[in-house]
């Protein structure tokens, strides 16, 4: 939304606009998990049903991934819904989330194409946690920096909604970096511990996130 007299550091882009791109971001990037377990079949090589069982670590890791994905538009759309307008840092915050959500199929595929034999699951473990963490970072520092002086959000929302989404956003970063330090020791354990989180977020969204969205103007 465009502002007059604010500072020289807002422009004029509307948070329905910045909420367009960052949707086909989202979209791009869910559309490229499935392609991802597509590549795994091949022509020619065995027969269609072996390949199908064969290829299980990509379901699971497009699963996850895609839960993932629609939890962050989710999120990004309540966020959104709290914004009055937005400022250039703010953009470029933005801009650095949805690259890390851009690049998550890649570290998704890594972990997939190396979860049945494991040889290099520890790698692929840490770059899918390493990605997952950064997202997280982006994630909770957008938020505060929004909220910061409450320099960007409506004059009508409600002090108890944006104290329950800082609530929710906390513990991302430190289970992320945790799952992700867990790489080290269990690649496998990792990779579980990856799952949790994502069913934790299903459930928190499911059970608890009515509250806070329902909240939001």
């Amino acid at each position: 939304m465009a502002t007059t007299g604010a500072g020289p550091r807002l422009v004029s882009v509307s948070t329905a606009r910045l909420e367009t791109f960052a949707d086909g971001v989202f979209a791009i990037a869910a559309t490229l998990l499935i392609l991802n377990v597509d590549s795994q079949v091949k022509e020619g090589s065995s027969a269609i049903g072996h390949q199908l069982v064969e290829i299980w670590p990509s379901y699971i890791g497009y699963a996850v991934s895609f839960v993932t994905i629609g939890i962050i538009w989710s999120n990004h759309h309540t966020v959104m819904a709290q914004l009055e307008r937005v400022n250039r840092t703010f953009l470029l915050l933005n801009v650095f989330l949805l690259m890390c959500v851009a690049f998550l199929p890649f570290p998704t595929r890594l972990v997939a194409e190396n979860l049945r034999d494991r040889t290099e699951l520890q790698p692929a473990a840490l770059a899918y946690g390493a990605t997952m963490t950064a997202m997280s970072i982006c994630y909770l520092s957008l938020w505060l920096y929004a909220i910061s002086g409450r320099r960007l959000l409506r004059d009508d929302s409600d002090p108890r909604t944006v104290s329950g989404i800082t609530r929710s956003y906390l513990p991302g970063f430190p289970s992320y970096l945790t799952a992700t330090l867990v790489a080290l020791v269990s690649p496998l354990a990792s990779v579980a511990f990856f799952g949790a989180i994502a069913l934790f977020y299903v459930i928190d969204s499911s059970f608890f996130g009515d509250e806070v969205i329902g909240a939001v103007p």
